[in-house]
């Protein structure tokens, strides 16, 4: 079992940038391929953005692709979240999950999620 805490939300304005830490804890971080989600209030928590268990693949969904990049360091059993450009349209609490299957976009094949963090973009 892993556990993972989410940091690095808060507010920032259209155009900024935030980057957001997943820290974890447990069983060994570099099992784990690792991704973000987000949820939007009244709407679903989408896929953002996953990587492999070395970091040597990434993959983003299309609306976040060219602005975000997703990163691990398994020696600080940490992964990060670099949001530029970001839009008011990001606004959702972003959450981080480790699963056991590399490439994964959907929810189920995650099995471990932190609390979620708030990123709030005005505009």
């Amino acid at each position: 079992q892993v556990q993972l805490v989410e940091y690095g939300g808060g507010l920032v304005q259209a155009g900024g940038s935030l980057r957001l830490s997943c820290a974890a804890s447990g069983r060994t971080f570099s099992y784990y391929p690792m991704g973000w989600f987000r949820q939007a209030p009244g709407k679903e928590r989408e896929f953002v953005a996953g990587l492999s268990r070395t970091g040597g693949s990434t993959y983003y969904a299309d609306s976040v692709k060219g602005r975000f990049t997703i990163s691990r360091d398994n020696a600080k059993n940490t992964m990060y979240l670099q949001m530029d450009s970001l839009k008011p349209e990001d606004t959702a609490v972003y959450y981080c999950a480790a699963g056991d299957t590399e490439w994964a976009t959907v929810q189920s094949q995650y099995r471990y999620w932190g609390q979620g963090t708030q990123v709030t973009v005005s505009s």
